[in-house]
């Protein structure tokens, strides 16, 4: 009678751990599934933005170089403020 309560309660218990892993692959399937949607809408973001960007170009040549030199100008500004405050400390 033990025995046969001890074989039902470890069939019970194997039956839960199956359960168990059956809904952990289940949920890490979906995790991968939404990861892989995700990067795919990120890589189509990129590309249209890409896209957009040679349009700007394209359209505004003038107006790209000059905030282009503008960004690169911020740029060294904060990089020679960075390098002087280290230097400071």
């Amino acid at each position: 009678m033990f025995a046969s309560k001890t074989t039902d309660l470890s069939n019970i218990l194997a039956d839960g751990a199956a359960q168990s892993a059956d809904r952990a692959v289940a949920l890490a399937r979906r995790g991968v599934d939404a990861v892989r949607g995700s990067s795919q809408q990120l890589r189509e973001r990129a590309l249209r933005a890409s896209d957009s960007t040679v349009g700007y170009i394209k359209d505004e040549p003038v107006k790209s170089v000059l905030i282009a030199a503008l960004a690169g100008a911020t740029m060294c500004a904060m990089v020679t403020l960075l390098i002087g405050s280290r230097r400071r400390d």
